[in-house]
């Protein structure tokens, strides 16, 4: 299983935020090439999606999901996982798939 590096700073996100994007029903991908050699993620769900607890379990739902697929990211990307207040009744198996 491959590790995931968790993007922290503000400017890795906004740096993620000028690569490619790719839409789901329940999240957004951004990705960008960086140099570190695992492949990065960060997770954003902002407050019009709803409230607290359910941003919280929109993160951990898309955390699971990531954590499900890592081998599927490639190493010296960064990517950021925007989430949709739709991820909180997909199927999981939606989410991994997707």
């Amino acid at each position: 299983m491959q590790m995931l590096r968790q993007l922290r700073k503000r400017a890795e996100f906004v740096r993620a935020a000028r690569g490619i994007r790719a839409g789901r029903s329940a999240f957004s991908l951004q990705a960008i090439a960086s140099t570190g050699e695992m492949p990065g993620i960060g997770y954003t769900v902002t407050k019009k999606t709803g409230n607290s607890p359910q941003r919280n379990r929109i993160k951990r739902r898309l955390r699971a999901a990531a954590r499900a697929c890592a081998a599927e990211f490639l190493p010296q990307n960064d990517y950021v996982i925007v989430g949709r207040r739709e991820a909180l009744g997909a199927n999981f198996a939606a989410l991994v798939r997707d």
